[in-house]
C-alpha cells in the first residue's frame, strides 16, 4: 500500500539530504513535487492543493534548527501533515453505557461491507467483547448465507430473517438485549452505484436502530471517486469513521489521503487482507512513517506479541542465550511468523527497510522449501545440523524434494545465523531475563538477506 507515493517521497527527500540550507526555490520546487506525488497517488486535486499550501506556510521561511538539517525538518513537516490528513489522532471506541453498543455498517456493492462486518466482529471478540452479527442485506441474493458463513468462522452468532431489512434490523436489536450481547453489528444493502432508494432505506434502518457508530465502507482500490462516495453517505448518515478495504491491492492510497480532509471524519479501520485477522485499527502517525520510509515497530511489535506464543518464546529465546537454539525452533519461529500477517507486509515496517526488500512480493509459499527441507530431517539432525554428511543429505533432498546444493546452503547459513543470533541475544533480553519482544528468527530482515551472512543465500531465494 502507498507504495507509489512512498517511492516519490523518497526521491523528493534525497534531493534535500545534505544541503545546509534551503532556499525560496529549493522550497517551492519540493511542493510542486509534493504536489505532483499526491495527483499520481489518487489523491482528490482540492485536497492536494490544500495540503501543499499547509506545508507551503510552515516551511517557507524555516528557521534552522540545531537538532535538525533542512531536509530533516522539511520531512517532519511532511509527516505531520500526513498524519493530519490521514486523521490526526486514532479513533478510540468507547462503549455504551446500556448494552449494546450498535454499529451500523454501510456502503456500496463490492466494496467488502459484508466481509469487513465479520472482520469488525472478530476485532471486537478480540477486546474481550461478545458481538451479535445481523443480516439486513436482503437484497443482494445470499448476503445472508455469506455472513452466516463468516460468523461460524469467528464462533459469532448471525441473526437475520426474511421480511423488511429496517424490521430485521430492529428485531436484531431486541436479539442482541435478549442474549445478553454487547456489541451489535447490522450489515447493510448497497447497491453498484449511490442511488435514493439504497439511501432511504439505510437512512429507515440508521433511525431504527440508533447506531453509536456508523461506519462506512470503502474500497481503497476506488481512488478519487471514494470522495463522491463518502459525501453522500456522510449527508445522509452522519458518518463516524470510515473503514477502507483492500488496502493491501492498492498501492497508491488516494482514498486514504482524501477521505478525512472531505467528510471531516477519521479512517477507523484498515482491511489488510483477505483472511478475517487482516484488519486493525488505523493508526495514522504509523502509517504517515510507513509512507515515509521510516517503518512501522509499533504495529510490528503489537502483531508479534499477538502471534508468538510466550512460553514458547521464552523458551527460545533461553536456549539461544545458552547456545542450543535448533532447527526444530527455527521452524516453529518460522510458523509463528507466519501468523503475523504477509511477509511483504512486515518487511514494510521495518525501519530503514530498502525499496527493493520493502517492495519485494514475498508469500508463505517462499518459505516451503526451508519447511520441506527441516521436516525431512530426523529430530537429531535438526539438533545438530553438523552431523549431516553425504549420505544424510542425499536422504533429505530426496525426502523434502530439493536439491544437496540446497541443503548445503541451509545448514551453512543456519551455523552463520546461530553464531550471529547468540551475540544478539543479550540485546533481546532485558533486567532478570524478561524479555523486550517475542523473539523472531535472525530478524525480519534477515528473510531476504537483510543482515549480513544471514539467509542471504537459504533456498527460497535461489528459486
Amino acid at each position: 500500500m502507498f507504495d507509489t507515493l512512498s517511492d516519490r517521497f523518497d526521491g523528493i527527500f534525497k534531493k534535500l539530504r545534505g544541503k545546509g540550507r534551503l532556499t525560496d526555490s529549493d522550497v517551492d520546487e519540493v511542493l510542486r513535487e509534493i504536489r505532483t506525488a499526491l495527483l499520481e497517488a489518487d489523491v482528490n486535486v482540492a485536497v492536494a492543493r490544500t495540503v501543499v499550501e499547509r506545508i507551503r506556510e510552515q516551511a517557507v521561511g524555516l528557521k534552522l534548527s540545531q537538532a535538525l538539517d533542512p531536509s530533516q525538518q522539511v520531512i517532519k513537516i511532511v509527516s505531520n501533515e500526513l498524519t493530519n490528513i490521514l486523521g490526526g489522532q486514532t479513533l478510540k471506541i468507547t462503549y455504551a453505557g446500556r448494552p449494546p453498543t450498535v454499529v451500523l455498517m454501510a456502503g456500496l456493492q463490492g466494496s467488502g461491507k459484508t466481509t469487513n462486518s465479520a472482520k469488525l466482529a472478530k476485532w471486537f471478540k478480540s477486546q474481550g467483547r461478545q458481538p451479535l452479527l445481523v443480516g439486513a442485506d436482503l437484497q443482494r441474493p445470499a448476503a445472508v448465507e455469506q455472513l452466516r458463513v463468516l460468523g461460524r468462522q469467528i464462533d459469532v452468532p448471525v441473526f437475520s430473517e426474511a421480511g423488511d431489512p429496517v424490521t430485521v434490523a430492529a428485531r436484531g436489536l431486541a436479539e442482541a438485549r435478549r442474549l445478553g450481547r454487547d456489541v451489535l453489528i447490522v450489515d447493510t444493502a448497497g447497491r453498484l452505484a449511490i442511488d435514493s432508494d439504497m439511501m432511504a432505506q439505510v437512512r429507515q434502518i440508521s433511525q431504527a436502530i440508533e447506531p453509536h457508530y456508523t461506519f462506512l465502507v470503502i474500497d481503497a482500490m476506488t481512488g478519487q471517486d471514494a470522495v463522491g462516495v463518502a459525501e453522500a453517505f456522510h449527508e445522509t448518515l452522519a458518518i463516524d469513521g470510515v473503514i477502507l478495504s483492500k488496502l493491501d491491492g492498492d498501492a497508491r492510497g488516494g482514498a486514504a489521503l482524501s477521505v478525512k480532509e472531505v467528510i471531516g471524519r477519521p479512517i477507523a479501520f484498515a482491511s489488510t487482507g483477505e483472511k478475517l485477522d487482516a484488519f486493525e485499527q488505523f493508526h495514522p502517525d504509523r502509517m504517515a512513517s510507513r509512507i515515509l520510509g521510516m517503518g512501522d515497530v509499533l504495529t510490528l511489535i503489537e502483531q508479534a506479541e499477538k502471534a508468538f506464543e510466550k512460553d514458547s518464546a521464552t523458551e527460545a529465546a533461553q536456549r539461544l542465550m545458552d547456545g542450543e537454539f535448533t532447527l526444530d525452533d527455527f521452524l516453529d519461529q518460522m510458523q509463528q511468523l507466519k501468523k503475523m500477517g504477509p511477509l511483504s507486509g512486515l518487511l514494510g515496517m521495518m525501519p530503514g527497510m530498502p525499496k527493493e526488500l520493502k517492495n519485494a512480493k514475498i508469500d508463505d509459499d517462499d518459505l516451503k522449501p526451508v519447511e520441506a527441507i527441516i521436516r525431512s530431517m530426523t529430530p537429531a539432525e535438526r539438533r545438530k545440523p553438523e552431523i549431516i554428511n553425504g549420505s544424510r543429505r542425499n536422504r533429505i533432498a530426496v525426502g523434502s524434494g530439493t536439491s544437496v546444493g540446497e541443503i548445503n546452503r541451509l545448514v551453512k547459513q543456519f551455523s552463520e545465523m546461530q553464531k550471529m543470533m547468540k551475540r544478539m541475544g543479550p540485546m533481546t533480553m532485558g533486567k532478570k531475563g524478561k524479555k523486550k519482544m517475542p523473539m523472531m528468527p535472525g530478524g525480519l530482515g534477515a528473510l531476504k538477506g537483510q543482515m549480513p551472512g544471514a539467509f542471504s543465500d537459504m533456498p527460497f531465494n535461489q528459486r
